[in-house]
Order: C-alpha cells, then sequence, then structure tokens
C-alpha cells in the first residue's frame, strides 16, 4: 500500500520541502513509537463507547495494535522511507492488516493531540525512570555520608579555609540538595500526567468525544481540561520538565567541580576509582579526573535546554506554530543524558576513597579558631573581646588548635539528620502514583 501523508490532498509533494519540514521528526518519534500506540488503543475504545465504531471494529483493531506494540518492545518497528512520522507509520500498518477500517482510529483528534498525548506519556515514563536513578543516588551518598561521619576535612569560604566539616556533611549536602530536586521532579510529573487527549487540534471535537475515558484508560492523574490549554502545554511541558533536569544537573556539576578539586593533590582529600580516571600523553605521573570533568560539561549543558526551549516558545501565540517540533530535539535526548550522568556520579560515589587523615597537616589549625572564639565565649568573655584575642594568637603564632570539637545542633557534624532527609526524600516518593499507572496500561495493552 503506498505511503501518502495524511494530510495529503491529492498535489504532488515537493522532496526538498518535505525533507526540510521533517527533518529529524522521524528520528525522534522512534522513541515515542509505543506511546502512540498506547495512545491510539485508548481513542479506539472510547470512540467505540460512543458509537463511531462497532464492537466488532474495536476488537479487530486492538489486536492489530497490539501486534505492532509487540513489534516496537521486539525492536522490529521502523517508520519506512516515504513515511512522514510515528503515527502515519502506525496507520499504514494498520491499513495494510485490516484495509480501511485502520483508517477509523484517526476520528475525533488531530496530529496535535496525538504528539501531545505520546510526548505526555513518554515524559511520565522517563520521568519515572530518572526519578528512580535520582533516588538511588541519594541512596549511596546517604551511605556514604553514614559512613564518614566522623571523618573531619576544612570548609571552605571564598576558597579559603575557613571551619571544620566533615565527610559527614558534604555527602548528605548532596544528598539532601537531591531531596529538593526531587521536589522539582514531582511537579515536572505532574504536569505531564494530565491528558491533552480529545483537544484535537486545540479546538476540541463535534463528536461527544469522553475524555474521561481516556484519561483513566492511559492512567492520567486528570486531563488538561481547556482544549485550548491543551494545545498550549506543547513546550511549556518541555521547559518546565527540562528544568527539573536542569536542577538535577546543578547539584551533580556543583559536586563534580568538588570532586575534581578534592581529588587534586594541593587537596588530597578524596581518591577517584582508578578507572574514572586517565593519563596524559606526555606526563606519565598524571591522573587526571576526566570522568568527572565530563560530567560537570554534560550538566552544564542540560541546564540551558530549558532557556533553548523558552528562546524557541515565548513568543508565540495561543494555537500550534510548526517551531513546536523542533522542541523534541532538544527535549527527548535530555533524559538518557541526565540518567548516563547519575549512573556514572553513582559509580564513582560508591568507590570513592577517603583521606581520614586530612587534619593531621598543622595548615589546617586556623579552621579551630572560631571553636575557641565559643569556648572563651561560654567562659564569660564577650564574643567581640574573644574574636580579637584569638586573631591576636593567630597573628602572633601562637594559636594552639584543640581538634575536640562539639557540634551537636541539628544539621550539624555531631548530627547530620540523615534519617529525616532520607524520610523527606521518600515522602516525595510515595506521593507519585506509579502502581495506578502501571495497572492501568497493564489493562489497556494486555491480550
Amino acid at each position: 500500500m503506498e505511503s501518502r501523508p495524511i494530510w495529503d490532498k491529492g498535489k504532488p509533494v515537493n522532496d526538498l520541502i518535505q525533507q526540510y519540514t521533517v527533518g529529524r521528526d522521524r528520528e525522534m518519534d522512534m522513541y515515542l513509537a509505543k506511546y502512540d500506540v498506547m495512545g491510539s488503543l485508548a481513542h479506539i475504545t472510547m470512540l467505540e463507547s460512543i458509537g463511531l465504531l462497532e464492537a466488532s471494529e474495536l476488537v479487530a483493531l486492538q489486536a492489530g495494535l497490539k501486534d505492532i506494540l509487540d513489534v516496537i518492545e521486539k525492536g522490529g518497528f521502523v517508520i519506512e522511507d516515504g513515511v512522514e512520522d510515528v503515527h502515519s507509520q502506525v496507520e499504514l500498518m494498520l491499513t495494510r492488516s485490516l484495509g480501511d477500517m485502520g483508517k477509523k482510529i484517526h476520528s475525533g483528534r488531530s496530529r496535535n493531540d496525538q504528539v501531545l498525548v505520546d510526548l505526555k506519556l513518554f515524559t511520565r515514563d522517563r520521568l519515572r525512570q530518572t526519578i528512580q536513578h535520582v533516588k538511588e543516588l541519594f541512596d549511596i551518598l546517604i551511605e556514604q555520608s553514614n559512613r564518614y561521619k566522623d571523618v573531619l576535612l576544612p570548609g571552605y569560604t571564598h576558597l579559603q579555609i575557613a571551619m571544620p566539616s566533615s565527610f559527614g556533611l558534604w555527602f548528605g549536602a548532596y544528598a539532601e540538595s537531591l531531596a529538593d530536586d526531587m521536589l522539582f521532579l514531582k511537579a515536572a510529573f505532574d504536569m505531564s500526567n494530565r491528558n491533552p487527549l480529545g483537544s484535537a487540534a486545540g479546538y476540541g471535537s463535534s463528536f461527544p468525544l469522553d475524555r474521561q475515558m481516556t484519561t483513566d484508560l492511559l492512567g492520567f492523574e486528570s486531563m488538561n481540561y481547556n482544549v485550548v490549554y491543551a494545545q498550549m502545554t506543547r513546550g511549556k511541558m518541555e521547559r518546565n520538565v527540562t528544568q527539573a533536569l536542569a536542577s538535577v544537573a546543578g547539584t551533580l556539576s556543583k559536586l563534580a567541580f568538588d570532586a575534581c578539586m578534592y581529588n587534586s593533590q594541593n587537596f588530597g582529600f578524596i581518591k577517584l576509582p582508578e578507572d574514572c580516571t586517565t593519563g596524559s600523553s606526555i606526563m606519565p605521573h598524571k591522573k587526571n579526573p576526566d570522568v568527572f570533568e565530563l560530567t560537570r560539561c554534560k550538566c552544564n549543558r542540560l541546564q540551558a535546554i530549558p532557556q533553548e526551549i523558552t528562546l524557541m516558545i515565548n513568543n508565540l501565540p495561543s494555537g500550534y506554530f510548526r517551531d513546536m517540533q523542533l522542541v523534541k530535539e532538544l527535549f527527548i535526548p535530555a533524559f538518557d543524558e541526565l540518567d548516563d550522568i547519575i549512573a556514572m556520579v553513582a559509580y564513582m560515589m560508591k568507590g570513592v576513597k577517603v583521606n581520614e587523615h586530612i587534619l593531621d597537616d598543622a595548615k589546617y589549625d586556623p579552621i579551630f579558631s572560631v571553636e575557641e572564639v565559643n569556648r572563651l565565649v561560654v567562659e564569660g568573655v564577650p564574643f567581640r573581646d574573644a574574636y580579637r584575642q584569638v586573631g591576636a594568637s593567630i597573628e602572633a603564632g601562637t594559636f594552639k588548635a584543640d581538634r575536640n570539637i562539639n557540634h551537636t545542633h541539628q544539621g550539624s557534624i555531631g548530627n547530620l539528620c540523615n534519617d529525616q532527609i532520607a524520610e523527606r526524600m521518600q515522602a516525595v516518593m510515595d506521593s507519585m502514583c506509579f502502581g495506578r499507572i502501571d495497572d492501568a496500561i497493564s489493562r489497556l495493552t494486555s491480550r
């Protein structure tokens, strides 16, 4: 059966124009194939319920779509040469097997709401994967924080030694940062978990579509109610979701910078796993932290994506415009990029070796000066007088560091509050109803 654009009106198509307008869309659509089938399964079930399909047609179309889903899951699905997009390919495969019946799946919808629902389902799945990977890294950081809670290292301000810190604080700080990042991921997940199907080209349909039915069938929390706004979420969702990914990337970029610095000989606080460093072509002693340097750069690149998407969509009025097609080229690959980064950081953080004798070096003695000021204050010396007294002893070279510190308040060296941080992370995880989604998709796609 000949493939033609679904909008074809019988006029010749300029191949150069076709190539320019399609661009990388077919490549990006391969990520969306199984979600396009899921959306179609929900849509035809609804069409039968309102009398636009016969019961026998529904059974045949469901079987045909599930056959296509099997092909996708086994890696055999392709968008053939001359086929414009994933929607056209799925419909073409159906019409080859079922004849004109296959063309009925498009009733009551547009490619606009088809791609919207595909992107929502894709985003919901990929965010869930990223959320799980973030949680796995979080657990490693909490474990390392607890393991090294008593190992001190100098804290810095302005890159000058400042006050005592600990590896418990260092690992735990990045764990709690990820807990905050999870709030952004949850917001992104909630935004993607709303059903745009039935908005058609952005102005609804004269068919009596049952949008609540497709919402339930696809396991969405709710629908995008206003059909104009459903179309307005195109680009907005991608920008906000990538902002959540960028929040995680910002945390990991800072961690990567710390790790590169702490691994250097001038610091010597940690040693990265041997297989995460590379040598020099000329200097035989070098062990460069290339993996973390690339991590830092990849994270910074991810943080640019929300701004790029903003520039692509920020001067568009309501309604659909082809500009939005190009957003997919930035948006879809971002998930693989971040998931790869998280996996690499998790590997390095699990294998990092900590120097447990950093503060044996006398050059770090001044970081205990605040401890001495506080001791004098407890003895009744006014703070400003104690400050000047200790400062004078440092200048005179007579200051003696007392390394027996006792920090007990919440979140300090001696009271990390890791259990509370873990509880906060778990509460966010538990608020996302993954099980309900799994049940809905399983019912929709099972034979």
